[in-house]
């Protein structure tokens, strides 16, 4: 097959289509329990089998899908804010040209600030990307016919979506829990069994999986039986309630000053990667023909795209002033914060993608963090005669926009490492990004309108008892509420970043004594992401490991190795397009368990067998991939 085929406009429009399933589901999905799944590995699944009923199909082409695809299922994540602006009352629906244009602009800014993090975050770092080096290799295997690397693929998909079926028929629990008391204080343990998180875990590596497992062990080990001490109820009531009120903004607080080092350690890199793209133009207007593979689009392009945007933005604060005043002065600000946020946002939410992957990167805590700041500078430039609901719709408004950065700059880099490790042309597949953004847009708004209308939002005016939950945009817009109407309590944030400051100090006497690093920001995620999302990435890094020692030790190590990694993308696709079809069943259903099927009385029974059926599944399927490398050396 030829390979120069790569931004064609089938492969625009075909990526389009996938958008519409994925970009629902993920709306749906963030709205009920306040999580979306990342689409790249679904998306490039669904386009081989498409593609490769054509003669001329290229993987160059089927990562320009995955690419428009995946970045418009990311940008639904925009429902994690959004209906905030419905819950305090500020709109009663979603006005579809307003919430589109939100919608773009942030994903546009995620795409042009990315650009120039390119260098320094994709090609020169030891960042392990999982989900893009799982979709690379997803590419590969279809592309070159790879039987063995192919059948194990297969093998982890149809027992990761396997697993997922029974726990969606209620045969098997999807995840395991337990809550106790050790003394007067209350703490827990709880498990997903999801065979996507075991592959994550593999994929990240011993550092990362490590460092998660110590964050796990400070926020459930120690700050929660602290905080829960003497506090009467309920094991699991009160341990969940401490978490989600106090540990989480601890944890926020250790991530905000982790984020701020890591930006610092690779400001460096950043910078280096700036100038080769100003380098790269000056290159281009004298003639000089650059390698396909430094081919981003010109950064003067890029300037120029992020002016128009901020005009644009402008306008839209314009509209959304009502009886604030100081209009110049507030635009002016909020532009400011828009820029200096956004590009901090893009760096860091691109260096958590490539630690742990997008699925696992914590968005909703970067948008606690963008909405407390928004709120204090909204209201630092108003004044306290301001109305305070109008300061509150203005927050929401800006963290909106910064929101949309984060969430595409989580994907982009994620993307553009597939694309490095296919061969792709970076310039096109950051076009294929931008068309993945409008497409995005376009469908977010009328999905958004169909669920309000449908269920309603809980805490929303007039909300029903079947309204859907909206976790994440419930609490950024009580946290908007708070930091404006001064109730907001910053002890656990301030803790926490006391704490993130210890974590930075010890990663940097682990790095200068020579022994395994500690990423504070894998700490930091260990304390803010539910235990049950992170528990099962630590089980994942230290099972690959242990397969990885064993790899290095035959005759052809770097193959082994490899079996392993295929593996790991094999559990990341099966339970990955297996969610895609579940979401929509439960969208065409209305029912949040359409594949039940067992009575709650079994649910005893499944949490007894669960544990020990995954650990089988798991064993068997590292002995496979172990017999798969050595019939292959």
């Amino acid at each position: 097959m030829t390979q120069s085929r790569e931004l064609t406009v089938r492969a625009i429009l075909l990526g389009g289509v996938i958008t519409l399933m994925f970009t629902a589901a993920n709306v749906y999905l963030g709205l009920r329990v306040g999580l979306t799944f990342a689409t790249s590995i679904p998306a490039a699944v669904i386009s081989m089998a498409l593609l490769r009923a054509m003669a001329n199909g290229t993987i160059l082409e089927n990562n320009i899908v995955q690419t428009v695809a995946s970045a418009a299922g990311t940008l639904a994540a925009i429902c994690f804010v959004l209906p905030g602006l419905v819950m305090v009352g500020a709109w009663h629906d979603f006005p579809f040209w307003t919430t589109a244009l939100i919608t773009f602009l942030g994903g546009f800014l995620g795409v042009m600030f990315s650009i120039p993090l390119r260098r320094a975050l994709v090609v020169d770092t030891p960042l392990p990307y999982p989900e893009g080096v799982a979709a690379a290799e997803v590419l590969k295997v279809g592309d070159s016919g790879n039987k063995a690397g192919l059948a194990i693929i297969v093998a982890g998909s149809l027992a990761s979506a396997g697993y997922a079926l029974l726990a969606a028929m209620r045969v098997a629990v999807a995840e395991a829990t337990t809550f106790f008391r050790i003394g007067g204080s209350a703490t827990g343990i709880s498990a997903g069994l999801s065979f996507a998180l075991l592959g994550a875990g593999h994929l990240v590596g011993i550092s990362v999986g490590v460092a998660i497992g110590i964050g796990i062990l400070i926020g459930w080990a120690v700050a929660v039986p602290i905080l829960t001490a003497g506090v009467p109820g309920p094991a699991e009531q009160v341990a969940l309630t401490v978490w989600g009120d106090q540990v989480r903004f601890f944890g926020a607080g250790v991530i905000g000053v982790a984020a701020i080092w890591t930006l610092l350690s690779i400001i460096g890199p950043i910078m280096g990667g700036i100038r080769s793209a100003l380098a790269s133009s000056a290159q281009r207007k004298g003639g000089e023909a650059l390698p396909i593979h430094e081919r981003d689009i010109p950064i003067g392009i890029v300037a120029i795209g992020i002016l128009v945007a901020l005009a644009l933005i402008a306008a839209l604060l314009a509209t959304q002033i009502g009886t604030i005043g100081n209009m110049a002065v507030l635009i002016a600000g909020s532009l400011a914060f828009v820029v200096l946020a956004g590009a901090f946002i893009a760096a860091v939410c691109g260096y958590m993608a490539g630690l742990i992957g997008a699925s696992n990167s914590p968005i909703s805590g970067v948008g606690i963090l963008s909405i407390i700041a928004a709120a204090l500078l909204v209201g630092a430039v108003a004044g306290a005669s301001a109305d305070r609901a109008a300061l509150v719709v203005y927050a929401l408004t800006v963290t909106a926009v910064v929101f949309g950065v984060a969430t595409i700059s989580n994907d982009n880099l994620q993307d553009l490492k597939t694309g490095q490790l296919v061969g792709a042309t970076p310039w096109r597949q950051q076009v294929a990004l931008i068309f993945g953004v409008f497409f995005g847009s376009l469908v977010i708004p009328p999905v958004l309108s169909l669920l309000n209308q449908a269920y309603g939002f809980a805490g929303a005016p007039g909300a029903g008892p079947n309204a859907l939950p909206a976790p994440q945009a419930a609490l950024i817009s009580a946290l908007a509420k708070g930091v404006l109407g001064g109730t907001l309590d910053w002890r656990m944030i301030g803790y926490g970043a006391i704490a993130g400051a210890v974590i930075v100090t010890i990663d940097m006497a682990l790095g200068r004594s020579g022994r395994m690093r500690c990423p504070p920001l894998a700490v930091g995620l260990g304390i803010y992401l539910p235990m049950q999302t992170s528990l099962l990435v630590v089980v994942g890094a230290v099972a690959g490991w242990f397969y990885d020692r064993w790899a290095h030790r035959q005759r052809d190590p770097d193959g082994a190795e490899r079996m392993g990694v295929l593996l790991a993308t094999g559990l990341i696709v099966g339970e990955s397009l297996f969610g895609v079809a579940l979401a929509g069943l439960v969208v065409a259903s209305g029912s949040a368990a359409p594949l039940g099927i067992m009575p709650e009385s079994f649910a005893p029974t499944a949490l007894i067998l669960s544990p020990l059926l995954f650990a089988a599944l798991t064993a068997w399927l590292y002995r496979r991939a172990r017999r798969s490398a050595l019939a292959s050396a």
